[in-house]
């Protein structure tokens, strides 16, 4: 704003820019005019906000004006309508004939992301756009301008608009600065909001696609140093599994975790990694198959093998688990905890005297007191003849 103002002094006393044209002459000059740094007009500081929505960065840079003037001037109760007004309006500078405000003070406000988003359900490409807002008691207008560099509105064009979208406005807390403020945030969305005096102003971006921006990333990064490690390729399909996504694509990367040249390591987390997208795939006979390998691969750890006979109890898959549970103590024996799962497996299967014989074993192996109370409980119901699996 000061350099505008100097703008149009100039316009105002051409004979005096003339003076000063002809004492430039007599000293170097340099190739571009700078201002001077000074403090902010109005003393609104600048002020800047950033959001991460999975892989996509969302940043909102503006200049932050009080409810109290720097003069102590209090502005309450007259910002909405008056200071902000409502609608457009001419600014008395500027190309722009109407102007909408321009979301902050003093500089235009920039909004800047990394990705292609949707705000509030309309697309919005990468970027960086000038902020805009159109107030309204019972609605508002937020603009996206192409144009992210001119200053404040004075030069708005709305052939210049990338987006509008119409948002309800809400009242809030007492807030003597403007800011902007991600006041919802969750794995696919965040909710921005301008939040000034006692009103702030919503507006959602989503990320649709977040998981495919995360495989995007992960094909990249397989190509360079991370790709040079088993369990990176692991983490990729284990990834790829859970999300449901890129699952052809996800069983290369497993048995490129188990076989590739240099780096390949078949051990059980490899082979549980292939097990897992192979389910995923619809394919369980061969997930089985292969989870059966692991299981009894010699880097199979005993605690490994009872955990996986937990999830699947948690799947609801409960004869495969006690198949888990019992191959578990002809593989490991008599060590913790083996005799949890086999309490568990013969619990499931309403022998209970069995079931109650090991729980006691597996109490004295305890390693610790929740341990130790978590089989006081299951012995308890044992004893009682009900199943201990349905407690815990």
């Amino acid at each position: 704003m000061r350099r505008i103002l100097h703008a149009m002094a100039a316009v105002a006393a051409p004979t005096v820019v003339a003076l000063a044209g002809i004492a430039l002459l007599l000293a170097p000059t340099p190739a571009r005019a700078q201002g001077l740094t000074l403090p902010p007009s109005g003393a609104n500081q600048k002020a800047s906000v950033i959001q991460n929505i999975g892989l996509v960065e969302v940043r909102i840079d503006y200049s932050s004006p009080d409810v109290h003037s720097p003069q102590g001037q209090n502005r309450r109760g007259k910002i909405w309508g008056q200071l902000v007004p409502y609608g457009m309006t001419n600014l008395g500078f500027g190309t722009a004939k109407e102007s909408p405000w321009r979301a902050g003070a003093n500089e235009n406000t920039v909004f800047t992301v990394s990705h292609d988003v949707l705000v509030e359900g309309q697309p919005l490409a990468a970027g960086s756009y000038g902020l805009h807002m159109i107030a309204d008691p019972e609605e508002w207008t937020i603009i996206f301008s192409n144009d992210s560099t001119s200053w404040g509105s004075f030069f708005y064009d709305p052939e210049q608009d990338a987006l509008r979208v119409q948002v309800k406005p809400e009242a809030a807390p007492f807030r003597e600065w403007l800011t902007y403020d991600f006041v919802d945030r969750q794995p696919t969305q965040a909710t921005v909001a301008l939040w000034w005096e006692e009103l702030r102003v919503p507006f959602t971006i989503e990320v649709p696609n977040v998981n495919e921006l995360y495989v995007e990333q992960i094909r990249r990064e397989l190509k360079d140093s991370p790709g040079f490690t088993w369990t990176n390729w692991v983490a990729a399909a284990q990834f790829a599994a859970q999300n449901q996504i890129h699952l052809e694509e996800a069983l290369g990367w497993a048995e490129a975790a188990i076989s590739a040249p240099f780096i390949g390591n078949e051990n059980f987390t490899t082979l549980s990694t292939k097990s897992q997208v192979l389910a995923a795939l619809g394919r369980g006979d061969e997930a089985n198959a292969v989870m059966e390998q692991a299981i009894r691969h010699p880097t199979a750890t005993v605690t490994q093998i009872h955990g996986y006979g937990r999830l699947l109890q948690t799947q609801g898959r409960t004869a495969d688990a006690v198949h888990v549970f019992k191959l578990n103590g002809e593989i490991n024996g008599d060590v913790w905890p083996v005799h949890v799962g086999l309490a568990r497996a013969y619990s499931a299967e309403g022998d209970f005297e069995t079931a109650l014989v090991h729980a006691r074993k597996a109490q004295e192996q305890a390693p610790d007191d929740r341990n130790k109370a978590n089989l006081g409980t299951a012995i308890e119901l044992l004893q009682e003849g009900k199943d201990f699996n349905a407690s815990n």
